[in-house]
């Protein structure tokens, strides 16, 4: 039993490791003896299982220095979150690597549009109307209505539904908020497209799928200068 779940432990720890490529050949390292036998055959065991989990690379010399230090009743070991975020990551990755390809699919078309202009970051945005009011700083607080939607039409959020406008610093949204608040003048109107990186990142959020592209009509409605 303690042989079984310390195999089961290796295992699992081998999941964290996977983010390197291979960086020496090792099929020609001999087995000389029944130590060496052995040693093969666990590799072969552990990597078959990280593998039918779904993981397509491992760092070797990462996992080689893991398993010295196990025997060797290293106690430094990284903590278990660092684990659980890749795993969950690796995870979201696998799952919704074809959505990712349509999100940015729909970017690159977009942007080919002669109304739509994309900043070095990737926002896109267009000018719905451009207003002559004073233009927000990061400190400032803005007051906005909004309509947020994803590229399939799903709308996920709209202020002028619940009847009143929103409030917040122009630092404290996502990125693509913050970026984009400052290009407007009160009275403005803009559409803005934002990639998953300005936006909900790689884990999305609960309304949000991972990897998801951000439309929001946003009209701000007034500027207050932060101290």
């Amino acid at each position: 039993m303690r042989t079984y779940a310390f195999a089961l432990l290796v295992i699992t720890g081998t999941m964290l490791l996977a983010s390197c490529n291979k960086k020496k050949d090792y099929s020609k390292v001999k087995l000389n003896n029944e130590l060496d036998t052995a040693s093969y055959y666990l590799g072969i065991f552990w990597g078959k299982n990280a593998q039918n989990g779904g993981l397509e690379e491992l760092n070797y010399e990462a996992l080689a220095r893991g398993l010295q230090a196990a025997f060797e009743n290293d106690t430094t070991i990284p903590p278990s979150y660092i684990m659980q975020n890749y795993l969950q990551l690796f995870s979201v990755k696998r799952m919704f690597k074809d959505y990712k390809a349509e999100n940015e699919k729909f970017l690159e078309e977009n942007a080919k549009k002669d109304s739509v202009q994309t900043l070095p970051s990737g926002l896109q945005y267009i000018i719905l109307t451009e207003g002559s009011g004073p233009r927000p700083l990061a400190e400032d607080t803005v007051a906005v209505n909004y309509i947020g939607k994803t590229i399939d039409g799903i709308e996920f959020d709209n202020s002028y539904k619940r009847g009143n406008p929103v409030e917040f610093n122009v630092s404290g949204v996502i990125k693509g908020w913050t970026e984009g608040l400052q290009l407007m003048s009160v009275g403005s109107k803009y559409k803005f497209f934002i990639p998953y990186q300005l936006g909900y990142g790689e884990m999305g959020s609960q309304r949000i799928k991972p990897y998801s592209t951000l439309i929001f009509e946003v009209e701000l409605l007034s500027v207050k200068e932060g101290n």
